[in-house]
């Protein structure tokens, strides 16, 4: 390894990472399969590829091309060295509307193209669900797919030329004609003209095995389309030219409901019969555009703009006006016998829609009853007219093995996706992984199908290829790899001499017993290798542009690395249970470097399709990575900040330490000894805490329901202005406030025999409520657990009352509703607290629901709090924001500061690149009366300090139009 590393440094312009990260970060892509390399390389240009497989093929390694790192049967990891295209040749190269052509680089993201070709009404046709980062190489390598295959074809249905290296340094242009091809090939197909004219099941989606019969010369001996789909076994793409298609102005989904997902299937096959797909008349947006199929298992309750049934199809239309995709819409509801039917006219509900298909790969790994299920026969194809009888079948195989899975995908053109609930984990499961794959081959090759219609074959069907092919075709295809590559050194294993589909399993190598953690992982069944196990790589965590209110995931945007994306983490993860790559555990740096950049915003835990929660396993990581040895000292002094704050506040020490903050060498002096930012400004402390206030205010009287009001650490000792606030509005909505107890109960010892002493630390008066929060960010789990027993016993006259539990600030709030009962899972007072919290607009909403907050009729701008997105739900404060007449949506993404981790030392740029991506553009373009909304005091922070800007808590505003007076920070 190391003789190879220093030659391919020697030769190669682009980055050579041999190291435990970079080969860790490419050991699986989103299948069953796991594969280690021995290195990674990144090319900068077509000659850093020629110098790879230079090297390589001096050495004997093989080389195996990687896109977006989204397939799912094994074809993008290799045991060699990997090409990762992505970083470097991942550019639009050149794009012609008139000749509607792109010229494009392998690593291009697929919406990169989309969002180039809009601007003339044009798209790439083929769309998988993973087109937000998903490569074009990727795509032609597996001859890729997606929703509008029955308007627009297959990528193969999209490619003009491909530049091609062989393996042995050979440069070729491929397009139709026999020009670009290696010697022999012609003759070879020359010589099987009636195999190749007999041997290939006539289907849509026929993607399994080399497609050699596009070499026909009545098919004008088409080497570049003959290319698509080889899986980086012949060649390795360099550059690609691909034709665009005209998109409709204007779209309409009609929603069909079915009793079951067979009956959708076969109502299908009758809607291709509406219209002319792949025409010219569908591409105008005559015929379907998409015909989806899904069944009620992979929707989440309560979804609006499904009609009723079982299971749908979403059948989309095009038109040059909205009325006239209506009108077509209209006529597919007219011709389907459906149950029930919708049309979805407006844009934001058809990317509702959408977006629940899209997910549906992530969604189905995990069944309702928390059931782990996994890809393998993820994309077989049949003609559609046979889906509906395919299904039944299939059902019945299903049921025979004792497995479950929920099909869903492309009915219009027969391919199914289905996530099956195999046990890979033990080695009666694998037998019977083994047994039911190769009687479901022979059950869709006795329809007359494909074993794959879309993602490729990879490890997980290649084998079974001689029962759809036979041997005899089989042996073809490594006649024709042997010209393309007659040293085997791409991509093998894959296509030709396949490795056993039971083989390489990405779960045998993880711990059998459970491994011992903090958190509970309920979900999980308390074992941290499932929680890991979530993440099955469709890699919606690299999406650089999010569609809508997405928070996931920011450190990946700032900084385009695999290794800083939720993806990313969990491999890592993963080895590090594995223990081959990664072999000291939880003392791992590669592992802690990696979680470092992870901000905490939970965005994953509702972004990410199988809800992986990386800040969870962030903060278990660093709990035993710091366990029995000293912490950085932002950790003592961020985690600790609860107590630094209450002494402060003890010691009416706010106004000389927020003087002595501005001078600025004994500010230098505390950011040094307390492990802090340099680039960073104290937050000033308030004056008078909150809870001081609320003993001296006139208590209001009233007598309606009672709700206790969180007094957080930042609303107490940072921001007590929102505590003020909240109080006004809720006494105005007609609701008695009142606070948590702030001593423990009298008597020597608490109900489970600990001391009340126990608590006390440096004179802090005991008994204040604590979420824990900065204990938990930090991974101090103990101390975190400590303070919310604490928290449990002062809160329990609280929980005897049945009153709300009302949180001001979102971040404390959602670690009230789920890192206390997963932190104390035994208690049943933590689940009762827990259920017990609501946000300021869920109190208002369900404890004075006829309260209407005063009217101010101005735009709002802004950012919901990323724990607010990603665990509490904004529903309600949206719908009090309207009642409130502040119009406007606020923006995604997160802030950036995130709590404790825009304070830490390195942090500083990519905090800033993250509040740049959203809300800092949203505020710099608001109208000059827009108002600044920012219910998280990292927000307001973020706000203040890198815009000059003061950002309000919705309380805040509200209260200020109810009293005409500002409610301010009291500052020293």
């Amino acid at each position: 390894m190391s003789d190879l590393e220093s030659e391919l440094r020697a030769a190669v312009r682009g980055e050579v990472g041999f190291d435990v990260t970079a080969r860790a970060l490419t050991t699986m892509d989103a299948s069953n399969y796991r594969r280690v390399p021995l290195g990674v390389v990144a090319p900068r240009d077509a000659d850093d590829v020629a110098a790879v497989l230079a090297v390589c093929r001096e050495h004997g390694v093989p080389v195996v091309p990687r896109g977006g790192g989204t397939s799912i049967a094994g074809q993008a990891t290799g045991t060699g060295v990997v090409l990762d295209f992505t970083r470097h040749m991942n550019r639009l190269l050149s794009l012609d509307p008139e000749a509607r052509t792109a010229v494009v680089q392998p690593g291009l993201v697929l919406d990169r193209l989309q969002e180039a070709a809009a601007p003339h009404g044009l798209r790439f046709g083929p769309d998988p669900s993973t087109h937000s980062r998903c490569t074009l190489g990727g795509m032609i390598g597996n001859n890729s797919c997606g929703s509008h295959s029955v308007a627009w074809g297959t990528t193969a249905d999209s490619v003009r030329e491909l530049d091609v290296l062989t393996a042995r340094g050979e440069r070729l242009r491929l397009g139709q004609g026999w020009a670009g091809a290696p010697g022999g090939l012609r003759e070879l197909v020359e010589g099987q003209l009636a195999r190749l004219r007999t041997g290939f099941p006539d289907l849509p989606r026929r993607i399994s095995g080399y497609a050699l019969d596009a070499l026909l010369p009545e098919r004008g001996a088409d080497v570049a389309r003959s290319f698509c789909g080889s899986e980086g076994t012949l060649g390795v793409l360099t550059e690609a030219v691909v034709t665009l298609v005209e998109a409709p102005r204007a779209r309409a989904v009609a929603v069909l409901g079915y009793a079951d997902e067979s009956a959708a299937a076969e109502a299908a096959a009758g809607l291709l019969a509406w219209g002319s797909p792949r025409s010219s008349e569908a591409e105008s947006g005559g015929g379907p555009l998409t015909v989806e199929g899904m069944a009620a298992d992979l929707v989440p309750a309560g979804t609006a703009g499904l009609p009723r049934g079982g299971a749908w199809l979403f059948v989309e239309t095009g038109g040059e006006t909205a009325g006239e995709a209506h009108a077509r819409a209209e006529a597919v509801v007219r011709a389907a016998d459906a149950v029930d039917a919708r049309i979805v006219a407006d844009p934001a509900g058809q990317r509702a829609l959408w977006r629940i298909r899209e997910d549906a790969a992530g969604t189905a790994t995990r069944m309702p009853d928390g059931t782990e299920a996994w890809p393998g026969w993820e994309d077989c194809a049949v003609p559609p007219a046979r889906l509906g009888a395919y299904l039944r079948d299939f059902r019945a195989l299903l049921a025979s093995h004792g497995l479950r899975g929920t099909p869903y995908g492309h009915f219009g053109d027969g391919c199914i996706h289905v996530r099956i609930d195999f046990d890979l984990l033990t080695g009666p499961g694998v037998a019977r992984f083994r047994r039911f794959s190769e009687e479901l081959a022979h059950l869709v090759v006795a329809h007359g199908g494909s074993l794959s219609g879309e993602h490729g074959d990879g490890q997980a069907r290649a084998e079974l290829l001689p029962v759809m092919y036979g041997a005899e075709t089989v042996a073809l295809f490594g006649r024709a790899k042997a010209l393309w590559d007659p040293d085997d050194l791409l991509n093998p294993g894959i296509l030709v001499r396949p490795a056993p589909l039971d083989a390489g399993l990405r779960f045998a190598v993880l711990p059998r017993e459970p491994v011992d953690v903090a958190f509970g992982y309920r979900s999980d069944g308390g074992d941290f290798s499932a929680a890991v196990r979530r993440c099955v790589g469709v890699a919606k965590c690299r999406t650089t542009t999010p569609a809508g209110p997405s928070v996931m995931c920011p450190s990946f945007r700032a900084t385009g690395e695999e290794e800083h994306s939720t993806r990313g983490r969990a491999r890592l993860l993963h080895e590090m249970l594995a223990g081959e790559l990664v072999t000291d555990g939880w003392r791992s740096t590669e592992v802690r470097d990696a979680l470092d950049l992870c901000l905490s915003c939970k965005g994953c835990r509702s972004d990410c399709p199988v809800g992986v929660d990386m800040a969870t396993y962030k903060a278990e990581f660093l709990h035993h990575h710091y366990a029995g040895r000293r912490r950085p000292a932002a950790h003592y002094a961020m985690g600790w900040l609860p107590v630094w704050l209450r002494l402060a506040a003890r010691t009416r020490a706010a106004a000389p330490l927020n003087a002595l903050a501005g001078v600025r060498p004994l500010a230098r002096l505390a950011r040094r000894l307390g492990g802090l930012a340099a680039e960073r400004e104290f937050p000033k402390l308030a004056r008078e805490p909150f809870s001081r206030w609320w003993r001296r205010r006139q208590p209001a009287a009233g007598s309606g329901e009672l709700v206790v009001l969180w007094p957080d650490t930042f609303t107490e000792h940072l921001s007590p202005s929102v505590g003020r606030a909240a109080v006004r509005v809720l006494e105005a909505a007609g609701l008695r406030v009142a606070l948590p107890p702030t001593l423990l109960p009298r008597g020597p010892r608490l109900a489970d025999g600990r001391t009340r002493s126990a608590f006390a630390l440096a004179g802090v008066r005991e008994g204040r409520v604590c979420c824990g929060l900065t204990y938990v960010s930090t991974g101090q789990l103990d101390r975190a657990r400590t303070v919310l027993r604490r928290t449990l016993d002062l809160m329990e006259p609280v929980l005897e009352t049945g009153a709300p539990v009302v949180v001001l600030e979102p971040s404390c709030a959602a670690a009230l509703r789920t890192d206390l009962t997963e932190l104390l899972p035994d208690d049943p007072r933590a689940a009762r607290l827990a259920a017990r919290v609501l946000t300021f607009a869920e109190a208002l909403e369900r404890h004075a629901p006829d309260w209407r907050p005063p009217r101010l009729d101005r735009p709002a701008v802004g950012q919901t709090h990323c724990h607010q997105h990603a665990v509490l739900g904004d529903g309600a404060e949206r719908r009090l924001r309207a009642a409130a007449g502040l119009e406007g949506d606020l923006s995604g993404g997160c802030c950036g500061l995130a709590g404790n981790f825009g304070f830490e030392p390195g942090h500083h740029d990519v905090s800033v690149a993250c509040a740049e991506e959203q809300l800092l553009p949203a505020v710099r373009s608001a109208p000059a009366d827009a108002v600044v909304l920012a219910d998280g005091f990292s927000c307001r922070t973020q706000l203040e300090q890198l815009a000059g800007v003061r950002g309000r808590h919705l309380a805040e505003v509200l209260a200020e139009e109810l009293t005409g007076r500002e409610y301010g920070e009291s500052w020293a």
